[in-house]
C-alpha cells in the first residue's frame, strides 16, 4: 500500500468488508504483516464491526487482526511510552484529566445562578431555580464543546456586536464573556480540562508523534469525513506517513465538474463534508482512487448510486433533471429496483410495517436487517412490536434512564416528600412496583389501598405524614382496628422517609445532603421483608446506572452548594436528562435498531430508513439558549446545514444496501407532516424518469400488520340485562332515585343490589355538589331562623350565615375567588324574592323528610324524600321549592313525567307523608336556580295542571313498581338515550360505549 494516498469505497459496496479485503491483500495475505497495521475508524462500534468483517473474510477462522481503534480513543500512556523521550510530545501529553461531565454541568450551573443573582439585582428577570440552571448549564457545555471542537476561541465574542441583536441576547453575550474569563480559572482550580480539549490535544499529540517518528507499518484512517478539525488534522498527518492512507466513505467520483463545484457552496449536500476535507488536505478529487479491496464486491444495484447522485444533486444544477427522461444513457427506471417506500397513516402503523419487514428477514437463514432512524420514539415502538414474535431487539441509543423503573421510583419518592405526602404523589410512589416498605408487596398494597379509601379520596388531608395521622385518627370508632393498623403503618412510613421531607421543606439545604437523604428514603421504601432496598433498587442495568449517578452526585453536588429543598425533584430530573441505559446483552444477532451515527459503515441485507419527515430526519436544529443563529454565524460556528449534510451522507450510504426501505408517517399526533427533503428529491427523480410507479408507496407491509390484529368477525357487545330475584330488588327508594330508575335502571341495580359506590376523586377541590350543599345549607338556616318575617337587615344576616357555612372551604383559592362572589349575588337576589314572597305565605318549612308507601305485586314499596322547602300559602295550598345550583329539569320534563321528584313530593303531601304538615293539595311546583351567574337566580314554576301531574306520577310509580316486581324484567342500561341521566357513575360498568355503537350501526 503506497503512502500518502486517498481512496474511497463507493456507495453500495460493503465498506468494512471491502476495507478488510483490501488490507488483507495489501499485507500479502500474511497475518503477521496484517497485525502490524493500525486502522482508525469513526466509532467503537465501527471498530467492532471491522473485526467481524475480518472474521467473515477468514470464513470464521481465527486470525491475527490489525490494531482497530476509534479515532477518539487515544491512549496517552501508550503515546508516552512510545514517544515520551521527545520533549515536545511529552509536554503535549502533560494534560490534566478531563473534568467529569456531571461536575462540569454543576460548576456551570453555579456560574449561571451567580449571574442570575447579578441580573436580579439590576431588576432583570433571570432563571433562579437549580433545575433551570442545570439545563442551561448542559446547553452551555454543548456550546463550549462545539467551540473547542471547531478550534475557535471565545475571544471572538468581542467580534459580535450586542447592538445588532435583541436586548436579551446582549445579556447572554455579557454572560458568555464572563464564562470565558472565569471558566478556565475554575478548570485550573479543579486541575482538569474540558473533554473536547483533552481529546483534541491527544489527537494533535498523536499527529505530532507520527510526524516526529513516522511508523514503518501501515496506518489507515477509514470511514471518516473529517468533519471535526482535530480529526482532519490527524488525517493530514497520516497522509504524510510512508505507509499512511485515507479511505473515504462513498466519495462521489462520477459527479460532473459543475455539480462538484456547486457542492462546495452547499453545506447541506451529502458530499460537502468530503469536498471540504479534500480542499483542506490539498487533494484534488481526481487524485482519489477506488480502494483496491472494493473491486471484489459488486454494488447492490448498478444504477442505484447514479440515481442517488441525481437525487442529491446541488440545487444550483437541478435543471439537469429535465433531461433524465430524454437521455436514457444517464439513468433508467431500473435504478429504483431494491428500493421500497412506505407512507404510513401514523407512527403506530409505520412501526408495525417496519416490524413486519424485520420479522420477514428472519424467514431466510443468515439474512440481516436494521432499522436506522433518529426517531427514538419510533425505535421504541418497533422494538415493542417485535416482542409479539418474541424477538428482542435493543435500540442502540438505549433507553432514557429517566424512563427506567428505578428512576421513575426515585422521582416519585422525591415528589412525595416535596409535595408533603399529598394524595396523588403519595399514591403514585406507594403503588410503584418497587415500593414495599419492609413488608411483602401484597401486604403493603393492601395497606396503601386501605389508606386511599379511608383518607385520601375526597378533600386533601393536612400536610405531611402528620396530616395523614390526623385524618386516620378521625376515622369512626367502627373502624378502630383499621385505624390502629394504619397509624402504626404511618409511623413506619415516616421512619422510612427519614429526614427527606424536612430537608425538602428547608429554605436552603446542601444539595449533596438532600441527594443522600433521597437515596436512603428510596432504599428504605423499596425494602421487602426478605430483601434489602439497596438490592432491589440498584439491580439491573438501569439500577446500576442510577447507582453510578448517585456516586457521581456525591462528589459533584458539593460544588453547587445549598439549594431550596423544594427544588430538588426538578434538579434531579434535569440531571437525569441525556443519560441512557444500554443493555449489555440480549442483542439480536441478525436484527438491529440503530441511530444514524451507529449505523455508519455497517452492512445489512435490508436497511429500513424510518421517520423520514422534515423535523425528524433531517432534524430541526436544537434550540440554543446561548446563541441565536446569526450570532453563531458571526462567531464562526458552522451553520446547521452542515449537520444536515452529514445526515444526508448517512442516508446516501444506507441507500446502497441490497434492499433499502424508506418509511414515514403521514400524520403525527393528528398533525400532517412534511416528507423529508431527500424523499421529495427521490420522488422528483422518479417522476422525471417516468418511473413514479416504481417509487410509489407500498401498502403491503402496513396491511400485513393490520391483519395481525384484525378479528375474523366483529360482534357488537350486548347491553347488560341483569334479572336479579325479586327478593333482592329494592323496596325503598328516594324520589331522586325514582328518577334514576326511570332513566337508567342499571344504575339502580349497581347501586342498590350490587352495593357499588363510586369513589371520590383524589385530592378534590370542593365539588359542584358541595357548592350546592353549602348554598342550600345557608338558605335553609336563614329560612329556619325567619320562617315568617324577615330580619331588619336580611341581606347582611344571610351573608353572615353564608360566611359560617363557607368557612370550612375558604382556605381554597377557587372558593374564595369564585364561589363566594356568586353566593353574594345569590343572597341579594334571594332576599328580594323573599320580600315579595313572604306577603303570600302563612308558613315555611325546610329540609322536610317524608315518605309514602305504595302496594306492589311483590309487597309494599316505600318512596322517601327530603323537600328543600315547602311553603304553606295563604289559601291553604302548598308550594314545593327545590333549590338548584347547576342543571335543573325543564318544564317539559316536569310535565311529561321524566322528572318526577316534585310531583312525587306533592303526592306525599296529598297523603300526609310529611310529619308536621297536614295533608293538602299543592298549587305550585318550582325549581329555583341559585347559581349566582347572570342573572343570579331564576324561578321555573308550574302552577297549573298539578293535580293531573300528581295523578300521572302516582300511576307511573305504580306501573314502575309492578314492572320491576316481575322477575323477567331486566334492569336495562339507559333504555332511552334521549332521557339518559345527566350524570352516570355506572356508565363504564354497563359498557355503554361498546354496545351503543353497535346499536347505532
Amino acid at each position: 500500500m503506497d503512502g500518502g494516498r486517498v481512496y474511497t469505497i463507493p456507495v453500495g459496496v460493503p465498506f468494512l468488508d471491502a476495507l478488510a479485503a483490501g488490507l488483507w491483500e495489501a499485507a500479502g495475505r500474511d497475518p503477521l504483516v496484517l497485525s502490524r497495521a493500525t486502522v482508525l475508524l469513526p466509532t467503537q462500534r465501527a471498530a467492532r464491526s471491522a473485526a467481524e468483517a475480518f472474521l467473515r473474510l477468514g470464513d470464521g477462522r481465527p486470525m491475527l487482526l490489525p490494531t482497530l481503534q476509534a479515532l477518539a480513543d487515544v491512549d496517552d500512556q501508550e503515546l508516552d511510552l512510545a514517544h515520551g523521550d521527545d520533549a515536545g510530545i511529552a509536554a503535549a501529553l502533560d494534560l490534566p484529566p478531563a473534568i467529569p461531565a456531571l461536575r462540569r454541568q454543576l460548576l456551570l450551573a453555579r456560574l449561571v445562578l451567580a449571574y442570575a443573582d447579578r441580573l436580579e439585582a439590576d431588576g432583570v428577570a433571570a432563571p433562579r431555580s437549580p433545575e433551570q440552571a442545570a439545563r442551561l448549564a448542559a446547553a452551555l457545555a454543548r456550546l463550549i464543546d462545539q467551540v473547542q471542537a471547531e478550534g475557535l476561541d471565545f475571544g471572538r465574542l468581542a467580534d459580535i456586536v450586542p447592538a445588532d441583536y435583541a436586548e436579551h441576547w446582549g445579556l447572554t453575550l455579557r454572560f458568555l464573556e464572563i464564562v470565558t474569563e472565569t471558566w478556565p480559572q475554575w478548570l485550573a482550580e479543579q486541575d482538569a480540562v474540558d473533554p473536547v480539549t483533552r481529546r483534541d490535544a491527544l489527537m494533535r499529540a498523536r499527529a505530532a508523534a507520527w510526524d516526529a517518528n513516522p511508523p514503518a507499518d501501515p496506518v489507515v484512517i477509514a470511514g471518516s469525513t473529517g468533519s471535526v478539525p482535530a480529526t482532519a488534522g490527524l488525517m493530514r498527518a497520516v497522509l504524510g506517513l510512508p505507509r499512511g492512507a485515507l479511505v473515504l466513505p462513498g466519495l462521489d467520483l462520477a459527479a460532473d465538474d459543475d455539480a462538484w463545484a456547486a457542492i462546495g457552496a452547499d453545506p447541506a449536500h451529502p458530499q460537502h463534508g468530503m469536498h471540504r476535507l479534500l480542499g483542506g488536505l490539498g487533494i484534488g478529487r481526481a487524485e482519489v482512487a477506488d480502494w483496491p479491496g472494493a473491486g471484489g464486491f459488486a454494488p447492490a444495484s448498478a444504477g442505484r448510486a447514479a440515481m442517488v447522485r441525481e437525487a442529491m444533486r446541488p440545487a444550483a444544477t437541478t435543471e439537469a433533471w429535465r433531461t433524465l427522461a430524454t437521455d436514457p444513457a444517464q439513468l433508467d427506471a431500473g435504478c429504483f429496483d431494491g428500493i421500497r417506500r412506505i407512507d404510513a397513516p401514523g407512527p403506530r402503523e409505520e412501526a408495525g410495517a417496519i416490524a413486519v419487514l424485520m420479522r420477514e428477514v428472519l424467514e431466510t437463514p443468515g439474512r440481516t436487517a436494521a432499522l436506522v432512524t433518529p426517531d427514538r420514539d419510533l425505535a421504541r415502538r418497533v422494538a415493542s412490536e417485535l416482542e409479539r414474535w418474541d424477538v428482542p431487539v435493543n435500540d442502540s441509543a438505549g433507553r432514557p434512564l429517566a424512563e427506567s423503573v428505578p428512576a421513575a421510583f426515585l422521582r416519585l419518592v422525591a415528589d412525595l416528600a416535596a409535595e408533603q405526602a399529598a394524595p396523588v404523589p403519595l399514591l403514585a410512589a406507594l403503588k410503584h412496583p418497587l415500593a414495599a416498605g419492609g413488608q411483602g408487596p401484597d401486604t403493603f398494597r393492601r395497606l396503601v389501598r386501605r389508606l386511599e379509601r379511608r383518607v385520601l379520596r375526597g378533600p386533601r388531608p393536612g400536610p405531611g405524614i402528620d396530616g395523614l395521622r390526623a385524618a386516620v385518627a378521625g376515622l369512626d370508632d367502627k373502624l378502630a382496628e383499621e385505624r390502629a393498623g394504619l397509624l402504626a403503618w404511618l409511623d413506619d412510613l415516616a421512619a422510612r422517609l427519614g429526614d427527606l421531607p424536612a430537608l425538602m421543606a428547608a429554605a436552603e439545604v446542601p444539595a449533596v445532603e438532600i441527594a443522600a437523604a433521597h437515596a436512603r428514603a428510596a432504599e428504605a421504601l423499596a425494602a421487602t421483608a426478605d430483601e434489602s432496598g439497596a438490592d432491589r433498587l440498584w439491580r439491573g442495568d438501569s439500577g446500576e446506572a442510577l447507582a453510578r449517578l448517585f456516586d457521581e452526585m456525591r462528589d459533584a453536588l458539593a460544588v453547587l452548594g445549598g439549594i431550596p429543598g423544594r427544588t430538588w425533584p426538578g434538579l434531579f430530573e434535569a440531571l437525569l436528562e441525556g443519560r441512557a441505559v444500554r443493555p449489555r446483552w440480549g442483542a439480536h444477532p441478525r436484527l438491529h435498531i440503530l441511530g444514524a451515527l451507529e449505523a455508519r459503515l455497517q452492512r445489512f441485507d435490508r436497511v429500513i430508513l424510518g421517520g423520514l419527515n422534515e423535523g425528524s430526519w433531517p432534524a430541526d436544529p436544537p434550540p440554543d439558549p446561548w446563541m441565536s443563529r446569526p450570532m453563531r454565524r458571526d462567531f464562526g460556528l458552522p451553520a446547521p446545514e452542515r449537520r444536515i449534510g452529514l445526515a444526508a451522507h448517512d442516508v446516501t450510504m444506507a441507500l446502497g444496501a441490497p434492499e433499502a426501505v424508506l418509511t414515514r408517517s403521514i400524520r403525527v399526533e393528528g398533525t400532517p407532516t412534511v416528507p423529508s427533503r431527500w424523499l421529495l428529491r427521490l420522488d422528483t427523480v422518479a417522476r422525471a424518469l417516468g418511473a413514479a410507479d416504481r417509487f410509489a408507496a407500498d401498502p403491503v407491509p402496513a396491511a400485513w400488520h393490520a391483519e395481525l390484529d384484525r378479528p375474523d368477525a366483529v360482534v357488537p357487545g350486548a347491553p347488560p340485562l341483569p334479572r336479579p330475584p325479586v327478593a333482592v330488588r329494592p323496596r325503598r327508594l328516594s324520589v331522586t332515585r325514582i328518577e334514576t330508575w326511570l332513566r337508567d335502571p342499571y344504575s339502580i341495580y349497581a347501586s342498590q343490589i350490587l352495593k357499588l359506590r363510586a369513589l371520590d376523586d383524589l385530592d378534590t377541590d370542593p365539588s359542584a355538589a358541595e357548592r350546592g350543599d353549602t348554598i342550600h345549607r345557608a338558605l335553609d338556616i336563614f329560612v329556619r331562623e325567619h320562617p315568617r318575617d324577615l330580619p331588619p337587615d336580611p341581606l347582611q344576616r344571610l351573608l353572615e350565615i353564608g360566611r359560617q357555612t363557607f368557612a370550612g372551604h375558604m382556605d381554597r383559592p377557587g372558593v374564595r375567588a369564585f364561589w363566594w362572589p356568586r353566593f353574594e349575588r345569590v343572597a341579594a337576589w334571594f332576599v328580594e324574592v323573599e320580600r315579595d314572597r313572604r306577603r303570600s305565605l302563612s308558613a315555611t318549612a325546610t329540609e322536610q323528610r317524608g315518605e309514602l308507601t305504595v302496594d306492589g305485586p311483590a309487597g309494599p314499596f316505600t318512596v322517601t324524600g327530603i323537600a328543600d322547602r315547602i311553603d304553606r300559602l295563604a289559601d291553604g295550598s302548598y308550594a314545593i321549592v327545590d333549590y338548584k345550583t347547576g342543571g335543573r329539569p325543564t318544564r317539559t320534563e316536569l310535565k311529561n313525567g321524566a322528572a318526577p321528584q316534585l310531583p312525587l313530593e306533592a303526592l306525599m303531601l296529598a297523603h300526609g307523608g310529611f310529619p308536621g304538615l297536614p295533608a293538602g293539595e299543592t298549587s305550585s311546583l318550582a325549581y329555583w336556580r341559585v347559581g349566582g351567574g347572570d342573572p343570579p337566580g331564576t324561578i321555573d314554576e308550574v302552577a297549573d295542571g298539578i293535580a293531573e301531574l300528581v295523578a300521572e306520577a302516582e300511576a307511573g310509580l305504580r306501573d314502575l313498581i309492578a314492572t320491576f316486581d316481575d322477575p323477567a324484567t331486566p334492569y336495562h342500561s339507559v333504555p332511552d338515550a334521549a332521557r339518559k341521566p345527566r350524570f352516570n357513575d355506572y356508565e363504564h360498568l354497563a359498557r355503554i360505549g361498546e354496545w351503543a355503537a353497535g346499536e347505532e350501526e
